[in-house]
């Protein structure tokens, strides 16, 4: 199965519009959200075309094929114009190998979680790479919205056991390594 992993998107429309896209262009099966979906949060900027109730209508068109993790910016309300589940962590198999998801709020690669597996990929940080970590291969998806410290607009495809790293705007691949 392909999997599109991404985070971030805090309420634009441009971006979960172009998330949208690339799910459909990759050929993913799942796209997996890890959390920040409509609210920009008191810290960050308003990011491009801001505009939750657009986003639940992208998102809401693909409930079947969503898995979407709950961010520190995510609230009990945001279900309200959700018609998919938020879950606080995930737990998904690729090839065998076992993969943790989580928003970063709690976790990152600063602070693995136990028993997370073969990999561990969160966002939070808004800050896209692919690493090793005592035995564990550490991603972040980065942020599709508000990346920082002048990393890419990004987003991961997880398939056959390899975690790509791409940039949304481009296309191009920034970084890969096999689980």
């Amino acid at each position: 199965m392909k999997f599109l992993i991404a985070s971030d998107i805090h309420g634009s429309r441009f971006y979960a519009e172009a998330v949208a896209k690339k799910f459909a262009e990759e050929g993913a099966q799942m796209l997996v959200l890890l959390g920040d979906i409509y609210n920009h949060g008191p810290r960050n900027p308003l990011p491009k075309e801001y505009d939750p109730m657009g986003v639940a209508k992208i998102l809401n068109g693909l409930t079947e094929k969503l898995l979407v993790v709950k961010g520190n910016c995510d609230s009990d309300v945001d279900t309200m114009i959700s018609d998919f589940e938020f879950v606080s962590e995930a737990v998904l198999v690729d090839c065998g190998k076992r993969v943790f998801l989580q928003h970063g709020d709690r976790y990152s690669i600063d602070a693995l979680p136990k028993n997370c597996g073969d990999a561990f990929i969160y966002g939070h940080f808004h800050t896209g790479f692919i690493e090793r970590k005592d035995g564990v291969l550490v991603a972040n998806c980065g942020s599709v919205s508000l990346p920082k410290n002048g990393t890419a607009h990004s987003y991961i495809v997880m398939e056959n056991g390899e975690l790509i790293l791409k940039d949304i705007e481009s296309g191009k691949e920034i970084s890969r390594e096999k689980i």
